[in-house]
């Protein structure tokens, strides 16, 4: 599945070991899964060298690819069984959606910035073959409503607040997660219970704001 020339597994050994599992995260699908995907694929050539070090990389058009943890983090929070239909805001480099097709039944990923999605569908689908990806290119506020309910939707960018049209899209007892605020951001975790949505405020958090219209 390595597709670059250099051989990257001893910095993905320890970015899992070190990164993710000495943090804390011990859902073994999850773990497996950073075990699994070529991180180095989803980063431009020229920050290669940088796939798994502890930190954000940027991946042209003013985004970036979260730094492994976070990535885990949220997708630990999601509470995941594996036969989930996931929505994805910010489909970006890829690698979260990646991650998460490699847990769940079917991954719904959106992205604003057209080279962004067009680049992550040929990665994921072309040369890593994954099947349970569906892209879409357009405004993530927006959701994709023609799939919905979904049981899980996750955002990688920060809306100021988030977005009602997402919470209409999620189905009861479902889980939502995303990096909320402006300047002062939070990871938020929000669960629907019948026509109400309970909030979980959790840790400051950084992300590049949702791209507007």
């Amino acid at each position: 599945m390595h597709l670059d020339k250099k051989d990257y597994s001893a910095e993905q050994s320890a970015m899992v070991n070190q990164q993710i599992r000495g943090r804390g995260i011990l859902d073994e699908k999850i773990v497996n899964a950073m075990v699994k995907i070529p991180r180095e694929q989803f980063i431009p050539s020229a920050s290669r060298m940088r796939s798994y070090e502890d930190g954000p990389v940027p991946i042209g058009y003013g985004q970036t690819i979260s730094q492994p943890y976070i990535v885990a983090y949220m997708t630990d929070l999601l509470r995941l069984r594996g036969d989930e239909r996931v929505l994805e805001i910010g489909t970006g480099s890829g690698y979260q959606a990646a991650v998460l097709a490699e847990i769940v039944k079917e991954v719904y990923t959106v992205e604003f910035v057209f080279e962004l999605g067009i680049r992550a569908r040929k990665l994921l689908e072309e040369k890593l073959q994954y099947k349970n990806i569906h892209f879409r290119i357009g405004d993530g506020r927006e959701g994709w409503p023609e799939f919905s309910p979904f049981d899980r939707i996750i955002l990688t960018a920060s809306p100021e607040v988030f977005p009602r049209s997402l919470f209409d899209q999620l189905k009861v007892g479902g889980i939502a997660i995303g990096p909320v605020g402006g300047a002062d951001q939070r990871m938020m975790r929000y669960k629907k219970e019948g026509d109400m949505v309970e909030e979980e405020s959790l840790i400051g958090v950084y992300f590049v704001p949702c791209v507007k219209k």
